[in-house]
């Protein structure tokens, strides 16, 4: 039966009983029942004070600060409320239930007032002493935003996450711990177990709910002030996460599973939140702190540098498989359940500098050797490279397995980061498999580190106003391994550094960086937005008389969210030969030069000759921002064939097509010459023979070379069939217009026939894409990159060609 039906019940009977008895009633004077009322009542309160708690902390022992207990700024009440009953959901509320206690603890002592005389909010706090003294808030803490910290703890003790007081003493000890200020808190027992408490503090809230039988609790912290609540999590973790006892056993404990993420909230100050490691769009954020999917988030580093924050995370998400090496680790055979879990999963390490990814140990070789190597085999023999930056030593690891390298020079202003990659991130310095190097890359004979500022060592040791003797007469190779463009380093601002660095080249000097992202076709100008400085930095490289090529690569087996670019720059367009050469020679090249392994395992394991052909063609969306820029580069307005435009092929014999062409022979000079006629008029712009010069064949300048010297061997004698076609070749053939290439184009259909001239009247045909008005192909030019075969070899008219009008060509192609 509920309270409220038996409130009426006992009211009826009360009433039955008076009216038996009301013959044997006496009248009472009205004052003196007052008086006796009233006495009692005070007799009632006056005994409650006297011998009711002095402190919460009879009821709490240990949960509040001396300071706080002995200055009573707090009271505990306690009342009948109602209870939620366990249910299916949280979100769910169960049955309400009058009879169950709940604990609610308030500071008497208010800590924040404002008395609206203009002179601010005034905190207060407890003293030395324990008294309590004001203090003026800084104005940061008036902010609109804040931090936020989720924490959910399993395998936690049954008992534990039942009990209020318990539960309470550690949310009290944990916000003393984090240096907040709590003002009060609120306990809930539920039904059949459960609790649920909130703490609101000066700063903000603190809550959790607990799910005992499940061993789980879910706990939610938010401050506005400025304190970092990420020291808080292992505080958290150790006052929540009391580990229950394994199944069928009393002394063995279960371990205590963690996930957590943060997150900054709110509105604040541009500058701050951009420059805060802890922001939302920093990788730090993205990669560890928000997102609450990782089984395993550990901290092995974070400290600040003299020059930079550095912070190393070993995580692990739940959704992780075996690797390969994982497999061969824990004998994974066919069928075992482990493969389809994260159990023996070895967690990846990520190191982040400034809030910035730089490295994750499952992708650093793919990403290093991207970085390295193009530029490496991009020179014919280099002797002497630097490093700027590549203080974790996997950079200088690449170059050293070069059989070619005498020296490498790496020049890294922190001190701190290698030191503390030797200890935590060895295995980017270990050489110890490489025949004839020392274990730690950094201690080879080979290399010296330099703990300078990159940009002011090359002006003071190669710069034109150099004060200091050159390390060596010139570097063959220089790898940039610092920040990319799109973090604004002064280094890609700074024209003086880039005089030096060119300065400090060889000839054939090549050098090469990361540059970020890869570009998408939806990106904007690319001097707006976040590669604006990525942009500049080109701008200055392009307008640099010593760059002969700037060549863009991807790779997106980086171990990043999205593919990353690359950047190789040479002094000479000699490189091209060597970037455009074919797989199998690059294979050659590597079989050559890079050392051999004790444990026979290759030294390389992502960049072949393969791959690097992979690297030769700029991706199309590098073309497409390219063209957005103002005013539209020349060659923009040829980036793929005409449509309006129509094309006139030689007849095909084989589908019985009729052509647009016929060849004619005439005797000149006593000597029988074949010539192109149009057979149908022929507009100006129209393509000419598409498909024939389309068939041309490539052959580079050693191809070429290597034919010659078989003639020349005497042993093999005459050699008609390759005479012949060399004979061809410098009669139809034609070097291509990008120089350093070394390639050659020789046609092989109809269009070897079109007669040459000197004559500017007679020509009526010429390369599709004109010369380009400044005279020289660009030293940055994705669409020259992209489609440098079809500029060289595609005939358009130059004027209107009448029916029966021979085709002429000019001599210069």
């Amino acid at each position: 039966m509920s309270p409220s039906s038996s409130f009426p019940e006992t009211m009826t009977t009360t009433t039955t009983t008076t009216a038996k008895e009301d013959r044997k009633t006496h009248a009472v004077d009205i004052r003196i029942f007052f008086l006796i009322i009233t006495t009692a009542m005070g007799i009632s309160f006056l005994t409650g004070v006297l011998l009711g708690p002095s402190s919460p902390t009879d009821i709490f022992p240990g949960a509040i600060s001396s300071a706080i207990a002995n200055s009573a700024l707090q009271q505990e009440i306690k009342v009948k409320t109602a209870r939620r009953s366990r249910t299916k959901h949280a979100s769910e509320i169960g049955e309400r239930l009058p009879d169950l206690n709940e604990r609610h603890v308030n500071f008497q002592q208010p800590v924040l007032e404002d008395f609206g005389d203009g002179s601010g909010a005034i905190q207060y706090a407890v003293d030395s002493d324990g008294g309590i003294v004001p203090r003026k808030m800084s104005q940061e803490e008036h902010l609109p935003s804040g931090q936020h910290l989720m924490v959910d703890l399993m395998n936690v003790e049954a008992d534990f996450l039942n009990s209020e007081q318990r539960l309470a003493d550690a949310m009290v000890e944990s916000i003393k711990t984090a240096g907040l200020t709590l003002l009060s808190y609120h306990c809930h027992s539920l039904l059949p177990a459960g609790v649920s408490c909130v703490g609101v503090l000066l700063e903000s809230h603190i809550s959790f709910h607990t799910w005992p039988e499940e061993g789980v609790i879910t706990l939610d912290l938010f401050t506005c002030g400025p304190k970092p609540l990420l020291p808080v999590v292992p505080d958290l973790e150790r006052l929540f996460g009391i580990p229950r006892n394994k199944a069928n056993s009393t002394t063995e404990k279960e371990e205590i599973i963690s996930k957590w993420s943060h997150e900054l909230r709110g509105f604040r100050n541009k500058n701050d939140k951009s420059n805060s490691y802890l922001d939302n769009s920093s990788d730090l954020a993205t990669w560890v702190f928000s997102p609450l999917l990782f089984g395993t988030k550990k901290q092995v580093v974070s400290v600040n540098s003299p020059h930079q924050r550095i912070d190393i995370w070993d995580y692990l998400s739940k959704e992780s498989t075996p690797s390969y090496d994982d497999a061969i680790k824990f004998n994974l055979t066919e069928g075992d359940p482990r493969w389809l879990t994260s159990e023996i999963v070895t967690p990846d390490r990520l190191l982040f500098l400034d809030g910035n990814i730089q490295s994750a140990r499952d992708s650093e070789r793919e990403y290093h050797e991207t970085l390295v190597h193009p530029a490496m085999f991009a020179h014919p023999n280099p002797k002497h490279v630097a490093v700027i930056g590549g203080g974790e030593g996997a950079t200088v690891r690449e170059i050293l397995k070069h059989n070619t390298v005498e020296s490498v020079v790496m020049i890294e202003v922190d001190e701190m980061l290698v030191n503390i990659a030797r200890e935590h991130l060895a295995y980017m310095s270990n050489c110890s498999d490489i025949i004839g190097l020392a274990d730690s890359c950094f201690d080879d004979s080979r290399a010296t580190i330099i703990y300078e500022d990159a940009t002011q060592w090359f002006k003071d040791h190669y710069g034109k106003l150099a004060t200091k003797e050159k390390a060596v007469p010139s570097f063959d190779v220089i790898i940039l391994d610092a920040f990319d463009p799109k973090q604004g380093s002064e280094m890609y601002k700074d024209t003086e550094f880039l005089d030096a660095l060119y300065a400090s080249l060889s000839q054939e000097g090549v050098f090469s960086l990361h540059i970020g992202n890869h570009h998408t076709i939806h990106d904007p100008k690319p001097d707006m937005g976040v590669y604006a400085p990525r942009e500049q930095f080109f701008n200055l490289l392009e307008s640099h008389p010593s760059t002969a090529a700037m060549i863009v690569y991807e790779e997106a087996h980086c171990g990043f969210e999205e593919p990353h670019a690359f950047l190789t720059v040479c002094k000479d367009t000699t490189c091209k030969s060597r970037w455009y050469a074919q797989p199998v020679a690059v294979d050659d090249e590597i079989y050559d030069r890079i050392k051999r392994t004790k444990s026979n395992k290759p030294a390389l394991i992502h960049f072949d000759g393969a791959t690097q052909h992979s690297f030769q063609f700029t991706p199309r969306a590098w073309e497409t921002v390219y063209c957005r820029r103002e005013p539209e580069p020349f060659e923009c307005s040829y980036r793929g064939l005409d449509m309006s435009k129509k094309l006139f092929e030689m007849a095909d014999e084989e589908e019985e097509e009729e052509g647009s062409f016929e060849i004619k022979t005439q005797t000149i000079n006593g000597e029988e010459i074949k010539s192109v006629y149009a057979t149908v008029d022929i507009p100006k712009g129209s393509y000419i023979m598409p498909s024939d010069v389309a068939s041309s064949v490539v052959l580079s300048d050693d191809i070429m070379k290597g034919l010659k010297d078989n003639i020349a061997v005497k042993e093999t004698g005459e050699v008609t069939v390759i005479k012949n076609f060399l004979d061809f070749v410098d009669k139809h053939g034609h070097p291509s217009m990008s120089k350093g290439t070394k390639l050659n184009y020789v046609e092989v259909g109809g269009s070897t026939f079109i007669r040459k001239s000197q004559d500017p009247k007679e020509i009526n045909v010429g390369r599709w894409l004109p010369e380009h008005p400044s005279g020289k192909i660009p030293v940055w030019s994705p669409l020259y990159d992209r489609h440098m075969m079809a500029f060289d070899v595609f005939i358009v008219a130059t004027r209107d060609i009448k029916a029966g009008e021979e085709v002429v060509r000019p001599i210069k192609y």
